[in-house]
C-alpha cells in the first residue's frame, strides 16, 4: 500500500474542542482534501470500478465534515449522540471510504479491496462498514433517510444533527421533494442536506437531461433555509456547515456548486467520468498531479 502509507500521518482532525483556527485550519484541511483525492483514485484504479467523477466532486465537502463539523468518535461508531451521515448519493461512496479511513474506523490498507467480494467496501455504502449508519445506492431515498433520523431525535431528546448528501442528478427523484415537504413540516432544523452540484449525471449534463435549477429557490419554497456556495471552497464549506448545525425553526439545505472529476484535470467536467475507470497512464497522471498540488 505504499501509494497511501503516508495518508494517515497528514490528515489528523483538531475535532471535538481541540484549537485550530484560521488559516491553519483550512491550510489543513486543503491537505486532508488532497489525500482524500488520492485515496479515491488509487481505490478505483486498484479496484477497476468505481465512480471517480462523483466522488472527486464531493472530496471538499467530505474532508470538512468528517475533519472538523460532524461530531463523531471512530473508537465508538455506535456512540447515540453522533452526528448521522447519509450518502444518498451512494455511486459516490469511494469519497466516504476515503473519510472513514483516514479519520481511522478502519485501516487505510483496506481502500484497496473497494468492491471485492466480502469486502467491506462495497460498491454502495453498507451499514457493514464501520462508520455507515444507512446503506445507499436507489437514487432519491437518502433525504427520507436522514429526515427519519432527525424526528426520531426530536422525538427522543437526540442531541445528534443529520447530514444528508444528494447529487442534483438525484434531485430527478420525486421522492427527495417528499422528504423535504416533511422536513419543513416538522421544522426538522437537526437536518441539513447538502447538494453536490456537479452538474452531470450519468446520461449528460443535468440541465439537458432533466434541468432542475434554481435548486435554492425551490428547496426555499419547501420552507428550508438555503445557502448557496462555491463546494471547492473550503473555508465557505465548513462556515455553511457550522451555520446549519445552530440554524433554528427550519431545515438547512447548502447547495454546493462543485466541479465532476475536481482535482484530475483530464475528469473534469467530462460525463465519460461518471463511472469510467484510469488506465495505468492516467492513473500515473493523476498522482502526478497530485503530487504538484501546493498547499
Amino acid at each position: 500500500m505504499t501509494e497511501l502509507a503516508g495518508l494517515m500521518d497528514s490528515a489528523q482532525p483538531a475535532v471535538n474542542g481541540a484549537v485550530d483556527t484560521g488559516s491553519a485550519r483550512i491550510n489543513r484541511l486543503k491537505a486532508t482534501a488532497l489525500d482524500m483525492r488520492r485515496a479515491i483514485v488509487d481505490m478505483i484504479y486498484h479496484a477497476r470500478s468505481g465512480h471517480p467523477g462523483s466522488s472527486l466532486s464531493a472530496a471538499d465537502i467530505m474532508t470538512a465534515l468528517y475533519f472538523d463539523v460532524l461530531n463523531i468518535d471512530p473508537a465508538h461508531p455506535s456512540w447515540n449522540d453522533r452526528d448521522r451521515f447519509v450518502m444518498s448519493k451512494g455511486h459516490g461512496c469511494p469519497a466516504w471510504y476515503a473519510a472513514l479511513a483516514l479519520r481511522g474506523f478502519f485501516p487505510v490498507e483496506l481502500l484497496r479491496t473497494l468492491r471485492r467480494f466480502e469486502s467491506i467496501l462495497q460498491g454502495h455504502p453498507v451499514k457493514k462498514t464501520p462508520g455507515i449508519d444507512m446503506s445507499t445506492g436507489s437514487l432519491g431515498q437518502g433525504l427520507s433517510f436522514g429526515a427519519g433520523m432527525a424526528l426520531e431525535a426530536k422525538l427522543t431528546g437526540g442531541a445528534y444533527h443529520v447530514f444528508v448528501l444528494l447529487g442534483d442528478g438525484e434531485l430527478n427523484e420525486g421522492q427527495v421533494w417528499e422528504a423535504a415537504a416533511l422536513a419543513s413540516r416538522f421544522r426538522l432544523d437537526n437536518l441539513t442536506a447538502i447538494v453536490d452540484n456537479n452538474r452531470l449525471q450519468m446520461d449528460g449534463f443535468s440541465r439537458d437531461v432533466m434541468p432542475m435549477e434554481p435548486i435554492d429557490a425551490k428547496f426555499a419554497a419547501f420552507g428550508w433555509n438555503v445557502v448557496r456556495i462555491d463546494g471547492h471552497d473550503m473555508g465557505r464549506i465548513v462556515d455553511a456547515l457550522e451555520s446549519a448545525k445552530h440554524a433554528a425553526g427550519a431545515p438547512v439545505c447548502v447547495v454546493a456548486d462543485t466541479v465532476k472529476g475536481k482535482g484530475v484535470s483530464y475528469m473534469e467536467n467530462v460525463r465519460a467520468w461518471h463511472g469510467d475507470v484510469p488506465d495505468e497512464r492516467q492513473y500515473e497522471a493523476a498522482m502526478r498531479e497530485f503530487d504538484g498540488v501546493a498547499v
